[in-house]
């Protein structure tokens, strides 16, 4: 076998065989395959796509590429995942959370990709916080904080590691075969008893419709399952940030206000109604509405803020984090508003381009190499229906530089239709799968 001969094959149309996709993901995990085989890979099936059973045996290859972990806890191991998009921090407002339930929660997390923030970038805009860590002292952290969000380490499906980063710098993101492939060989290489998974749909999403969504959802649920592991997936709404707030440090202000109790809305109720589905599934709550009134429950009383400065101490972070969170999270040094030019209605939102935006001013990574700035991005974003004012804020600009801010400035305006009609959201849930 090898790489040339399997690419071929894609192009033709061809699914490879369960071995050849073997061979392919123990390559690029030991280099054996070129960065140029593995771009030229991701666009073939891009292009053409694996087919359900070629699907499955790259997932399941990917997975077996490094280590599997094992656990020796006296809870259900959890997890949760996202497809990605604009303004979702969910992940760090539910591991805190499902850990207060009774869940370990290891969530092996991604950095940024295409236009969608990353959790690991997130989290790192705390100072002192490390997610790379080896799978021993993962084990170690879960079993000590019940929570963890970490990078995948070396050993730790090394054939998704070198494929994803590709994949974000090649225009190969939005495929389901490549998306499912990335997101279950991680997910299943920690074990998890059970795993939810939240399908975006919408306009800041990567599946714009919810026909591309259900497939997705399908495709990951069908995975999985087959797999052993229990899993469902929730399709919910991205044709508006999740959260008022785009960019790393930003995003993380959002997560404190929900933890503290000071913020209510989407972002909160999504982190629930997930938190729910899967303590269900866990056998940790009778149905998924008891599971969310739980989850519900340990963030109002507190519980789960205090689980995640435990969680963020636990990995290099500051230890009042919670208690202070803006003393020493990073602050752009311009900040302007962008106002409305005339009155009326947020009609639209193109939640693609605003993600583009921060990802422009340095919230993200245009090539692999770049070096993301934690403290840029957008906050107090209009919400879809909102009644505005001329000259009432759509949003505010966190920038490193004026040319920055106003290369942003042009790019919010373009992405927030104001009409004489307000623009409806969709529900928030669109429907469950699996």
């Amino acid at each position: 076998m090898d790489a040339r001969s399997i690419i071929v094959k894609l192009r033709r149309g061809e699914a490879p065989t369960t071995e050849e996709l073997g061979w392919f993901a123990n390559g690029l995990a030991d280099q054996t395959v070129s960065d140029a085989q593995a771009g030229a890979f991701a666009m073939a099936v891009c292009m053409g796509g694996l087919g359900d059973g070629a699907r499955a045996a790259f997932t399941l290859a990917m997975r077996d590429s490094g280590e599997v972990l094992t656990w020796d806890l006296d809870g259900p191991v959890v997890d949760k995942h996202s497809t990605g998009g604009v303004g979702d921090c969910v992940s760090l407002i539910l591991a805190p959370a499902l850990a207060e339930c009774g869940a370990y929660v290891p969530m092996i997390s991604g950095r940024g990709l295409g236009h969608t923030g990353g959790t690991l970038d997130k989290l790192e805009a705390i100072p002192g916080v490390t997610t790379s860590v080896s799978t021993e002292r993962l084990q170690r952290l879960v079993k000590k904080t019940g929570c963890a969000i970490v990078g995948a380490s070396a050993r730790i499906a090394p054939a998704d590691k070198r494929l994803y980063a590709i994949r974000d710098v090649t225009g190969t993101v939005e495929s389901l075969d490549l998306i499912t492939a990335s997101i279950l060989s991680k997910k299943l290489a920690a074990r998890p008893d059970a795993l939810v998974l939240d399908v975006k749909t919408g306009s800041g999403a990567f599946m714009k419709t919810p026909d591309e969504a259900r497939a997705l959802a399908q495709a990951l649920c069908n995975t999985a399952n087959a797999a052993g592991c229990k899993t469902s997936a929730v399709i919910s709404d991205m044709s508006q940030p999740l959260a008022p707030a785009l960019g790393n440090a930003l995003e993380v202000i959002e997560v404190m206000r929900v933890l503290t109790g000071t913020a209510d809305g989407p972002l909160a109720e999504i982190s629930a109604v997930l938190g729910g589905v899967v303590l269900a599934d866990a056998g940790l709550a009778d149905t998924a509405k008891a599971g969310a009134d739980h989850v519900r429950a340990v963030i109002a009383d507190g519980r789960a803020a205090d689980r995640f400065g435990r969680m963020i101490a636990a990995v290099g972070g500051p230890l009042g984090f919670v208690d202070d969170p803006l003393r020493f999270l990073p602050e752009a040094t311009v900040i302007r508003e962008v106002t409305a030019r005339e009155a009326g209605f947020v009609a639209g939102i193109d939640g693609e381009a605003l993600g583009l935006a921060v990802v422009a001013l340095g919230g993200g990574r245009q090539v692999e190499s770049d070096i993301v700035d934690p403290a840029v991005g957008l906050s107090g974003v209009a919400r879809l229906g909102a009644r505005v004012e001329k000259g009432a804020p759509l949003a505010v600009i966190h920038a490193a530089r004026e040319d920055a801010a106003r290369a942003a400035e042009a790019a919010v305006r373009a992405a927030i239709l104001i009409g004489d009609a307000p623009g409806n959201a969709p529900p928030l849930v669109v429907e469950k799968v699996g």
